[in-house]
């Protein structure tokens, strides 16, 4: 996908987001289900957009927009969240400041409503970056966070995902795999649900020229009980710098994690002085084809190109300029 590209003086704050990236068969999609996804990811710019117009900062634009997301059940986050093997959710997130390069980020809680917000007080709280299960879940507690029992991240659409693989013998399966035994006996869900890769993200570039990431994750339906993806590994999922770029990633974690996806956007552009398209591209295209991995990611940089590329069938994403009406995109 060709970079969205803006004047460098302007400096026109702008936010993008994701929604997960996988196969999305229009045949399997009634317009109705396509613009109820269209109406959520609107939804999400329109209230993260506002933050920015108002001159709040990237870093919290991004928050907004991920917890958003984290509370729509049409996205695996939050609420909403696939199952690991034992039936149980671990959910994941991590947050990154580009302008001083503080980052924050959780995996494994399964009380806290938003992990984007919990990740953001292990960013405020300084000591460490990133903290897992019952720990991450106490320091959430003590800030005054939302939590909730586990069940609140369930829903049946779910739960049909988990049992369908477990009965196919399907073993751990990205978001955009799970239905695939429920494929075998009916119809898909809207927009296919269960072959999209299941990850939420969004970057952005404030006012004052700051960037900043967030990410967050249900993981992937039947995954062996303690597994981490990429989203809250910083440099691997998320990363943010106020000198090139910030990326948020989504895809088959694995293999993020293995070419360290979000950093590698960003060192392309310091130290190989590629512009934001063609360093997003090598990664997304190159980097990650190379190793048979699949996926996308969002990126802005310090000038506010937007660029959202993926090397699957598509990608839920959208951005916004402040002043300008935001669009929304599923296929290429």
């Amino acid at each position: 996908m060709k970079t969205m590209s803006h004047a460098a003086r302007a400096a026109v704050p702008v936010i993008a987001i994701h929604g997960g990236a996988g196969t999305l068969m229009r045949s399997h999609i009634s317009p109705a289900q396509e613009s109820a996804y269209h109406a959520a990811l609107q939804d999400v710019l329109r209230a993260s957009q506002a933050v920015l117009a108002g001159g709040g900062t990237a870093l919290d634009a991004v928050c907004v927009a991920v917890q958003a997301l984290e509370d729509c059940p049409l996205f695996n986050a939050g609420h909403g969240a696939v199952f690991t093997a034992d039936a149980t959710h671990e959910l994941d997130a991590a947050v990154m400041d580009g302008a001083t390069l503080a980052a924050g980020a959780v995996a494994g809680v399964a009380r806290v409503r938003n992990p984007v917000l919990a990740a953001r007080e292990v960013l405020r709280d300084g000591r460490h970056v990133l903290m897992i299960g019952a720990g991450a879940e106490r320091l959430a507690q003590a800030a005054g966070l939302a939590m909730v029992q586990p069940g609140y991240f369930s829903t049946e659409a779910r739960l049909a995902q988990l049992r369908a693989a477990q009965g196919g013998g399907a073993g751990a399966v990205l978001d955009h795999d799970g239905a695939a035994a429920l494929a075998a006996r009916a119809q898909e869900g809207p927009l296919d649900e269960g072959r999209k890769m299941g990850t939420v993200g969004a970057v952005a570039l404030d006012a004052q020229g700051h960037l900043a990431a967030a990410t967050s994750t249900g993981g992937m339906t039947n995954k062996r009980p303690g597994r981490v993806g990429d989203s809250p590994l910083i440099g691997a999922g998320t990363y943010a710098d106020d000198r090139t770029a910030a990326v948020s990633c989504t895809g088959h974690g694995e293999s993020f994690i293995r070419v360290a996806a979000a950093h590698d956007v960003c060192a392309r552009m310091a130290y190989g002085g590629q512009a934001l398209q063609e360093a997003s591209d090598a990664v997304v295209h190159q980097a990650l084809a190379a190793i048979g991995g699949t996926g996308g990611l969002i990126a802005v940089d310090r000038l506010g190109n937007v660029c959202l590329p993926f090397n699957t069938e598509g990608m839920y994403r959208g951005l916004a300029r402040v002043g300008q009406a935001p669009e929304s995109f599923i296929y290429r």
